[in-house]
């Protein structure tokens, strides 16, 4: 599962600053399987925080031009939960909120 920290975030916070987040601003286990995104206010960059076996991977993407399609919340950050494929269109710009995909189908043999 990947988590949206919607909202700004301070991106001077490296991996302990993000992890402190997850856990008391999201209420969420840092060292589970999930991918924890966040991003600035300009919206031209972001930070995936995710836990490997034995430590975290931190991974930055700066937008040289252009935009993030971030979403918002009015209130203090939440953690919304999106699909790796909608992370994807994210990072490729797209307005992932209102884009529609083909649905996943199972392989099934030809007779």
């Amino acid at each position: 599962m990947v988590y949206l920290a919607t909202g700004h975030h301070d991106m001077r916070k490296s991996i302990n600053g993000l992890a402190l987040v997850v856990a008391e601003t999201l209420g969420l286990d840092p060292v589970s399987p999930h991918w924890f995104v966040f991003c600035n206010r300009a919206r031209d960059r972001i930070k995936i925080l995710h836990w490997d076996t034995n430590g975290f991977w931190l991974h930055f993407r700066r937008l040289e031009e252009g935009r993030f399609h971030w979403p918002e919340h009015a209130d203090d950050a939440q953690a919304l939960a999106v699909t790796a494929r909608q992370l994807r269109w994210l990072i490729d710009g797209l307005k992932w909120q209102n884009a529609v995909a083909h649905q996943a189908m199972t392989p099934r043999a030809m007779c």
